[in-house]
């Protein structure tokens, strides 16, 4: 499948909204207007995964928190149209993420649900690790999630991330 990740646009938040609504329904999904806020911060960076129509197939953000001395970032929010699952989109998004979150500094956390396989998988792979339990953190579910965290970067893997830049 072939696909480019872009900024995520405030004329995208209604499909992102559509999308939350496929992919978390049981657990109080994202609005438009929600997307819209997120995009509003200026600590927040998202992306949109693009299909070679220019269709929004996936959908991304990360916030950057603390200070310049005390950096870190958190994973807000990762989702794939359910047709372009398995083709490499949440993977080349959380990429996009992590190397904002990577020029910024520190460690990354996230949240995920504990029965989010795919999505546990994909973290490991980037280097995240499990620290902790939420019980009953998806609502109205209930589902437990997960919460992960990659350490900060060597200054080498930061340069590789970073494209040697």
């Amino acid at each position: 499948m072939s696909f480019r990740i872009v900024p995520l646009a405030d004329t995208d938040a209604t499909r992102c909204a559509e999308l939350e609504q496929l992919l978390f329904p049981g657990d109080d999904p994202w609005s438009a207007d929600a997307f819209r806020s997120e995009l509003a911060a200026g600590h927040n960076h998202y992306f949109a995964a693009r299909d070679g129509d220019d269709a929004l197939i996936g959908y991304a953000g990360v916030s950057l928190l603390g200070t310049s001395i005390t950096p870190e970032a958190e994973v807000h929010t990762i989702g794939v149209d359910p047709s372009a699952q398995r083709g490499g989109v949440g993977g080349a998004l959380l990429g996009e993420l992590l190397r904002v979150a990577d020029k910024w500094g520190g460690p990354v956390f996230l949240e995920v649900r504990t029965d989010n396989e795919p999505a546990i998988a994909l973290y490991r792979r980037e280097g995240f690790e499990i620290v902790g339990t939420r019980k009953r953190y998806y609502q109205p579910s209930g589902a437990d999630a997960f919460t992960m965290r990659r350490p900060a970067p060597t200054d080498a893997e930061a340069a590789q991330r970073q494209g040697k830049e």
